[in-house]
């Protein structure tokens, strides 16, 4: 398909620019996407400000992608012009120790859409054999929204984490992050059976209050919160304590509110420079709490996601809260940042 289109390009640290490019050939044994919503994630935010993985630049970023098939090699049959199509960013390498056993979202080649491929902040993204063959894509089920189907890889995650802890009936939850990841573990942990679920975040939860949490607590004061979950708890802690915010003092502030053998999830990546937390082990040990880590998805991550979606298990359509072209980039980053906005959609089309 020949022809130019827009392109929001990372060229370095907070620096994204609109060029035009070529429209990308469809790869061999590939397929090309015309992207029609692309959604902002958190941890694009963190890259604009301190950078790619593995040093890129140059790269077109974006990762919650959802698009129309305009064109595919002769070898593709799964898909075909005219589906309509989500997109998750992880691709695995399907060799090492990990990707053998079905981790594929710990293989030791994890490659991302966005990152090392060309990602969805542009009009056209070409999908090559790799991405095919061992990465995320999936049918739109029919009747929903491109921007609701772009949403379905936020949602991937957060229900993967609850399903590997074990999020269950007649548990108390806390989640600490009010962003729309915490939202959506209050949503998912509803769906699961939770008994209780208590959030604790800053600058967003006017927005969040209509996910349907129990009680909701601004972190300005850490043993306020502290005292008022253990209050609610009969003096226990919750079951789980989900740090669903980049931020190593909440991580440590998890194990105060946690009760003895319960599960401090650290969700999310930290900035690079502050990646070092102090977790008191004499809490770990002495209240043999366990402290894991939940980084993305199974194969069927994304799957799940548009199916609860699709069920109207999550709401997506009260995460999304604005629309902005390319050229809008940063103001949608900064209209996140800000917590003016949960979750912002990038419309390649918007003039």
């Amino acid at each position: 398909m020949e022809g130019k289109m827009k392109a929001a390009v990372f060229k370095d640290i907070e620096n994204i620019v609109v060029e035009e490019r070529d429209i990308p050939e469809c790869p061999r044994d590939g397929m090309l996407v015309k992207v029609v919503a692309c959604g902002i994630c958190g941890g694009d935010v963190r890259n604009y400000h301190n950078g790619l993985k593995d040093g890129i630049k140059n790269q077109i970023m974006g990762h919650e992608i959802a698009g129309v098939v305009v064109e595919t090699d002769n070898t593709v049959t799964r898909f075909k012009p005219g589906d309509r199509v989500a997109l998750a960013p992880d691709v695995s390498c399907g060799q090492c120790w990990y990707c053998k056993r079905g981790l594929v979202n710990l293989c030791l080649s994890h490659r991302m859409l966005g990152t090392h491929f060309p990602g969805g902040y542009a009009q056209y993204i070409a999908l090559p054999s790799d991405v095919m063959h061992r990465g995320f894509i999936e049918k739109i089920p029919d009747g929903m929204s491109f921007d609701h189907a772009a949403f379905a890889e936020t949602a991937s995650a957060v229900i993967a984490c609850q399903k590997y802890n074990d999020v269950s009936l007649g548990d108390t939850v806390v989640i600490i992050g009010d962003g729309p990841v915490g939202c959506l573990h209050i949503e998912v942990a509803r769906a699961r059976g939770a008994k209780k679920v208590i959030m604790v975040g800053m600058d967003k939860l006017e927005l969040a209050e209509s996910f349907g949490a129990d009680y909701l607590f601004k972190n300005t004061d850490q043993e306020k919160v502290k005292a008022s979950v253990l209050e609610l708890t009969d003096g226990i802690g919750a079951d789980i304590v989900i740090c669903a915010v980049p931020s190593v003092a909440v991580q440590e502030q998890a194990l105060e509110m946690v009760r003895k053998r319960g599960r401090v999830v650290i969700y999310g990546g930290v900035a690079k420079t502050k990646q070092t937390a102090q977790l008191n082990s004499n809490l770990i040990h002495y209240n043999e709490i366990m402290v894991l880590g939940a980084f993305s998805y199974p194969a069927t991550g994304l799957a799940d996601a548009l199916s609860a979606i699709h069920s109207g298990k999550i709401h997506a359509e009260k995460y999304i809260s604005a629309h902005v072209p390319l050229e809008g980039v940063v103001g949608g980053m900064e209209l996140v940042s800000s917590g003016k906005a949960l979750k912002v959609i990038i419309d390649p089309w918007l003039k």
